[in-house]
């Protein structure tokens, strides 16, 4: 009985999940066409207000290249973020800003390239006078509305309780599970339960998160890294009075863990990853398959070399590279480090690792979106430092992965490369990655690139 329940949940759970999934690109695009239609109109009165008509054919012109600006400027804002959904008057100031500062960009532009085609200042003026008080009315009408209505359907919320405590009440948009009926443990010795959270908390924006004292400590050091905004409920903290950092249903709740990024972020890493594997897979494909013609040559087996490793929110994904170590010699759970002087690397595989080589088939997994060109690198379940596992060394191990994993990171720049012999050695590369992971910016991304070429060969790459 309990399994069918938690299979009906599981069904109702990705139903949402659909629709939510097809309403929030449908929600935002309603928000952008009402700025584009608002700067739109903006420009034909300014315009019509100078002229009186639209004979005067400048302004399509202008509109083409106000538009993309005002886009960038906007994102860059948070003029689409949730939090602009939740203040509508904040969200329609983001966009007069981003619009005004658009329409001054674009003069700027204007009289700096000195443009042919005469522009009026007038005509100018009046569209953002007039695109001003358009945006301003519209944005925030819209805003407003979609919060009223379909707030719930922006911000996905995941209720997670142990059997024991009453389930909290659901709200739209809310799905609740019990997380014993599912057997769901934080077990940070078992990479195969991490991923089961990890699936489960999938497409959340929120996690409530409510369960015995002793067990909370665990879940905290798990959902850390899980790149949601993880709550622990904590009744305990009205009774002392304390300042809440959360509430939930008329409850108290502990913050333990957030997205790292922000949704302009996001699309800032998403589109420099792009930006680099696409035109690195077209310039180097004549150079890859020279390296997959070679590994026939040169051993019987696959091109590739598959494994399982954890990646983004604790769940586990498959890295590609090129395989350099014979078939019959193959450790699928990275157990055992490679050696200097390894017996199970054959001769192509031994130059493919000299000189970084074997790792480029994992721009295919920046394309797919399991990977970032920079980010922690991916480790193996199986990986040890010293004679313990990875997440026994440091208990914020599994905090590493609240971003993507990367062809490169600030671990291997440093020189924190090769075999993890002692426990120091996978220290001194968990304190980089989370290093990169709290101070984040694309032009630290940008560095860390261009460091890279320096160290793709290494004293401890063998």
């Amino acid at each position: 009985m309990a399994t069918t329940a938690g299979a009906n949940n599981r069904v109702t759970a990705d139903a949402d999940a659909r629709l939510s999934a097809l309403s929030r690109p449908l929600l935002y695009v309603s928000l952008v066409t009402a700025d584009f239609l608002s700067i739109v109109l903006g420009f034909v009165v300014g315009f019509i207000l100078r002229f009186g008509d639209l004979d005067e054919n400048s302004w399509p012109i202008l509109l083409g290249v106000a538009f993309p600006i005002f886009m960038i400027l906007n994102i860059n804002l948070h003029g689409y973020a949730l939090a602009s959904v939740k203040h509508p008057e904040r969200g329609a100031l983001r966009g007069v800003g981003a619009f005004l500062t658009a329409i001054l960009i674009l003069l700027v532009i204007a009289f700096t390239m000195r443009a042919q085609t005469e522009i009026s200042r007038l005509a100018v003026l009046g569209t953002a006078m007039t695109g001003t008080v358009i945006m301003l009315g519209v944005r925030y009408k819209l805003l407003k509305f979609i919060r009223d209505r379909y707030l719930h359907l922006l911000q996905r919320v995941l209720v997670l309780h142990s059997s024991p405590l009453p389930p909290t009440r659901k709200r739209a948009g809310t799905d609740v599970i019990d997380i014993d009926k599912l057997n769901l443990r934080p077990d940070r010795g078992d990479p195969e339960m991490l991923d089961r959270v990890g699936a489960a908390l999938k497409g959340y924006d929120r996690v409530i998160l409510a369960c015995s004292v002793e067990a909370r400590r665990d879940w905290a050091l798990i959902l850390k890294g899980a790149n949601v905004r993880a709550e622990i409920v904590t009744p305990e903290f009205d009774a002392l009075g304390a300042l809440s950092i959360g509430r939930y249903d008329g409850e108290t709740t502990l913050v333990v863990g957030a997205k790292q990024l922000s949704l302009s972020d996001r699309i800032t890493k998403r589109l420099f990853d792009l930006a680099i594997a696409v035109p690195a897979i077209i310039m180097l494909s004549p150079l890859l398959i020279v390296i997959a013609i070679a590994i026939k040559l040169d051993s019987r087996g696959p091109v590739l070399f598959r494994q399982k490793r954890v990646g983004h929110g604790n769940r586990f994904f498959e890295v590609y590279k090129f395989r350099s170590m014979r078939v019959e010699l193959t450790d699928t759970t990275g157990a055992r480090s490679a050696a200097r002087d390894d017996d199970r690397v054959t001769r192509v595989g031994r130059l493919l690792r000299e000189s970084s080589l074997d790792e480029l088939p994992q721009l295919f997994n920046v394309l797919f979106g399991d990977m970032s060109i920079v980010g922690p690198r991916p480790h193996a379940t199986g990986s040890l430092a010293g004679d313990a596992l990875f997440w026994e060394v440091d208990d914020r191990y599994w905090h590493r992965h609240v971003l993507k994993p990367g062809i490169t990171g600030l671990a291997q720049v440093r020189g924190f490369r090769g075999a993890t012999a002692r426990r120091m050695d996978l220290s001194r590369r968990l304190q980089a990655d989370l290093e990169y992971v709290a101070n984040w910016t694309v032009w630290q991304d940008v560095l860390i690139l261009l460091r890279t070429i320096r160290v793709i060969r290494h004293a401890n790459a063998f």
